[in-house]
C-alpha cells in the first residue's frame, strides 16, 4: 500500500491548495445580503474527502466502497480519526468536483520541454451492445470508433510531455474527430516545439494552424500518401510515441480511469480527475532520455 510519507505528502498539498482556494472564493464570491447562509463545518474536511479519492486511484483496490469502509475506516485511523458513514461520503464527494478541476489544472500538469505526445483514448460508458439500454450516461455520451473498433462513452485527449508528465488533457463525446481539440479548442496553448502524434492528426490546415501557434506537428504519412523528407530526430521520436500508450495502460489499469460502475454524470467526472491527480503523484513514471535514444537510433541507423 501507500506509505505514510506520501500520504502526508498528498494531503499537505491539498490542504495548502483548499487555503488559497478558499480564499479566492471569499474574494470573488458573491452574496445576498437578505439570504442567510449557514457555514457549519462537516465531520470531514474537503482536503480529506480530496484526499482520499485519490489515494483510491493508486491501483491496491477495485471498489471505492470497500476501499472506504475496508480500508479507510479500518486501517487508517491514524490518519483520518473522524469519518463519516459510505452514504454520507458520497454526498461530500460532490462538493469537491469543482476544487478537484482546480487542483488538476494548477498543480498537476508538468511543463512542456519541447517534445510532446498526443493521443486519445477511449473511455466506454458501457458495452457496445448496451448502449440502447444505457441510462446514467444517455444524451451525453457517443458513439465512436478507435483502433480497437466501434465503442459507446468518451474520449479522454492527453498531451505529455518526454518525462511522462501530463501537460493538458480535454475530454470528449466519443464521436468528436481526434483533431477538433486541436483545431477548436486551447489544447495546445500549453506546449510548444514539436508535437509527436499517430496518423489520425494528418491534415494540411491544421498543421498550418499549429506552425503558427509555435508548434510543430509530426506525423507517420498513409500509404496512399507521397513520402516526405523528415528529419531522422523526428523519426526517431516517432518510435517513442508508444510512451503516451504507456500512460493510457497506468491510467486505465492502475488508476481505474475507465469502468462502467457509475451512478452519475459528476461521479464519472471526480474519478477522472481524481484519476489525473493520482497520476501524477506516482514515484515512476513512463520516461525516455531523449539524448541517449536518439544518439543510440542514429548510430544503428548509420550502421
Amino acid at each position: 500500500m501507500i506509505s505514510n510519507d506520501k500520504i502526508t505528502n498528498i494531503y499537505y498539498i491539498v490542504d495548502e491548495f483548499f487555503k488559497e482556494f478558499d480564499k479566492v472564493l471569499q474574494q470573488y464570491a458573491l452574496e445576498d445580503p437578505k439570504i442567510r447562509i449557514r457555514k457549519r463545518k462537516f465531520a470531514m474536511s474537503q482536503s480529506e474527502v480530496m484526499t482520499i479519492m485519490i489515494l483510491f486511484h493508486y491501483g491496491a483496490f477495485r471498489n471505492f466502497k470497500h476501499f472506504y469502509q475496508g480500508y479507510i475506516q479500518r486501517y487508517m485511523k491514524k490518519e483520518f480519526p473522524v469519518t463519516v458513514s459510505y452514504n454520507r461520503f458520497v454526498e461530500l464527494q460532490k462538493k469537491v468536483n469543482i476544487p478537484m478541476a482546480v487542483f488538476v489544472k494548477m498543480m498537476c500538469l508538468g511543463k512542456c520541454t519541447g517534445i510532446s505526445f498526443i493521443d486519445s483514448t477511449p473511455l466506454r460508458a458501457c458495452h457496445i451492445k448496451r448502449e440502447k439500454q444505457h441510462k446514467t450516461l444517455k444524451g451525453i455520451a457517443q458513439k465512436g470508433q478507435c483502433s480497437l473498433g466501434w465503442f459507446y462513452g468518451f474520449k479522454l485527449h492527453l498531451i505529455i510531455n518526454d518525462k511522462g508528465e501530463l501537460l493538458d488533457f480535454i475530454l470528449t463525446a466519443g464521436n468528436v474527430d481526434d483533431r477538433e481539440p486541436l483545431k477548436s479548442m486551447d489544447l495546445h496553448k500549453r506546449i510548444f516545439g514539436k508535437l509527436f502524434g499517430d496518423k489520425g492528426y494528418i491534415g494540411k490546415d491544421l498543421f498550418e494552424q499549429l506552425f503558427i501557434d509555435g508548434v510543430h506537428l509530426v506525423t507517420k504519412i498513409k500509404k496512399n500518401m507521397k513520402n516526405s523528407l523528415m528529419l531522422l530526430q523526428d523519426k526517431i521520436m516517432l518510435r517513442k510515441r508508444a510512451l503516451i500508450e504507456s500512460v493510457n495502460d497506468e491510467l486505465k489499469n492502475i488508476c481505474q480511469i475507465e469502468h462502467t460502475r457509475h451512478r452519475s454524470f459528476e461521479n464519472f467526472i471526480l474519478n477522472i480527475l481524481s484519476a489525473l491527480a493520482a497520476y501524477s503523484f506516482f514515484d515512476k513514471k513512463p520516461s525516455i532520455n531523449t539524448k541517449c535514444d536518439i544518439i543510440h537510433e542514429s548510430r544503428i541507423t548509420a550502421a
